[in-house]
């Protein structure tokens, strides 16, 4: 991936919180081979990074509208692109954390090593790792009062490794979902988590891809903006069996609408988690069960291209096993089979052995046997949790910084044109006491502008009144543009005012502000 909860108050609602996702040993068990146990985790890591490989190329290159014509041929060595995928690196940075701590990890030691970590992130993960860096722990990084993008979908797309230790173990799943998840996200970011590993927990032992499906919508709230998408797909694709573009018509009638992301608000561009599952439940439902067909309409659907096909083909690589992935799609994993993936140090071969260490441990917490012939796998029902709605409102308008609603004073500059010699939009200051203020209509406000190595501070007054302050800092290979937002307002007008700091945050080379405009929902 490169590039709200219904808003009560500004409270969240806890997920998963206590002992009600502890699962209860149960007198119905199901057992699997070890060797088909084997298998199959084997086929979900092979069909994530054949997925990811295969929707790269065309990756949010089509928003808003199917992929028509020829795709990009596959060949065996197409397959390396997966190596340097965040869908798969970021995934292996929690897993790590279980490999080191066990399995009862905190979402503060997950926290720290999302902080820490080296690679490029954008989104929900950008936004999570600078409020880490800041000084905030989970479940704070991903909450939507601090978080602006708190319903995209990055925990959608690095949640695979939980579903894959927990073998017909949804409620284990949501457990670990909601340690996880919550260091970048909350509301319909968090249960994308929930959806992708309830599939994976129901592919170890059903066949049907639709079942599947429905076993992922039955880790949601009912009532969530999520769960309803799915519902949607569901019902569509019986009334359309034999017509993938009908019902993807129908999913962007509806659901491609009002993306609260700061980046795809009134644009084309939709990273939200709901409508991007509904693509990965598309390709299951009308793939059904054939490889090819499965990576055909989940890369097609558009926008997130890679990552939709690679969570699909992951969840259909358990259902079907390794062995039975087609040859020209797998041929090129051998070569690659021990080579590290970027910024880890496991390759599949040893991501795969971790993934059954775990899964082990996980069936005998769960109240399972582990023999050295097979796995008994206490039968679960899904819980879902409880419901949290992030309601940002819908985006109305964005107010460039050129616009007549800002009123800059004089420390504010524009820079010079850049090297493409186009002019530039944004406003800047270094000076301490610069003032702007932004007089705008609405109940929630994203401001917008240069998060970098050499940000500074500033102070927020909302109506004359104290807000907090923002920090332009950001980390290394950290890309985000939300410098500050409010939600929850009284419908009418309001006032934001900015002050900048003559302090800075320590690790910042500079102390700079910089605003290009803000996003105004209502």
């Amino acid at each position: 991936m490169r590039s709200y909860l219904l808003w009560f108050g500004l409270s969240l609602t806890c997920v998963g919180c206590g002992s009600s996702l502890v699962a209860e040993p149960s007198a119905d068990v199901r057992t699997i081979s070890r060797a088909d146990f084997e298998n199959r985790v084997r086929g979900g890591w092979a069909g994530q990074m054949i997925g990811v490989s295969f929707g790269a190329p065309t990756e949010f290159k089509s928003n808003g509208r199917i992929i028509e014509g020829d795709l990009p041929p596959w060949g065996p060595e197409r397959i390396e692109n997966a190596i340097d995928q965040d869908d798969l690196y970021v995934e292996m940075t929690f897993a790590a954390v279980m490999d080191r701590a066990g399995l009862d990890a905190t979402g503060e030691q997950y926290g720290e090593a999302f902080r820490t970590s080296k690679y490029r992130l954008w989104h929900a993960n950008a936004g999570a790792r600078r409020l880490l860096a800041q000084g905030l722990e989970p479940p704070q990084s991903g909450d939507p009062k601090h978080n602006a993008h708190a319903n995209d979908i990055d925990f959608q797309i690095e949640s695979d490794f939980i579903g894959l230790m927990t073998p017909g173990l949804p409620r284990e799943a949501g457990k670990y979902c909601a340690r996880v998840g919550r260091v970048m996200n909350a509301g319909d970011g968090l249960y994308g988590g929930y959806f992708v590993t309830g599939m994976y927990a129901a592919a170890f032992f059903e066949r049907d891809p639709r079942r599947v499906v429905e076993a992922g919508l039955a880790m949601l709230p009912p009532e969530s903006r999520y769960a309803q998408v799915i519902r949607d797909v569901l019902a569509w694709s019986r009334e359309h069996p034999d017509d993938w573009k009908a019902t993807w018509q129908l999913i962007e009638q509806k659901w491609d609408k009002d993306d609260p992301c700061p980046d795809g608000a009134l644009e084309p561009f939709n990273i939200d988690a709901s409508l991007n599952g509904a693509y990965i439940a598309l390709g299951l439902v009308y793939g059904a069960g054939d490889f090819a067909r499965t990576l055909d309409v989940a890369t097609r659907a558009g926008q997130d291209s890679d990552c939709n096909p690679s969570n699909a083909a992951g969840i259909l690589g358990v259902m079907i096993g390794y062995e039975a992935i087609p040859e020209a799609w797998k041929s090129g994993i051998p070569a690659i089979a021990n080579r590290k993936f970027s910024y880890t140090d496991y390759s599949f071969e040893t991501i795969v052995a971790s993934t059954i260490k775990r899964a082990e441990a996980v069936v005998r917490s769960a109240g399972g046997q582990v023999t050295a012939d097979r796995l008994s796998i206490p039968t679960q029902a899904p819980l879902p949790p409880r419901l949290e709605q992030v309601a940002f409102g819908i985006p109305e308008r964005r107010i460039p910084a050129t616009d007549g609603a800002w009123q800059w004073g004089d420390n504010w500059l524009v820079p010079p044109a850049g090297m493409d010699g186009h002019p530039r939009t944004e406003r800047v200051a270094t000076a301490p006491g610069a003032e702007a203020t932004l007089t705008f209509s609405g109940t929630a406000v994203v401001l917008l502008g240069e998060l970098a190595g050499d940000g500074g501070k500033a102070s927020v007054f909302l109506d004359d009144q104290p807000a907090g302050e923002f920090d332009a800092y950001i980390p290394p290979d950290t890309n985000d543009n939300a410098l500050w937002h409010v939600f929850g307002l009284q419908p009418g007008t309001h006032t934001v005012r900015i002050v900048k700091l003559a302090d800075r945050n320590p690790a910042s080379r500079g102390n700079l502000v910089s605003i290009s405009g803000a996003v105004v929902y209502r």
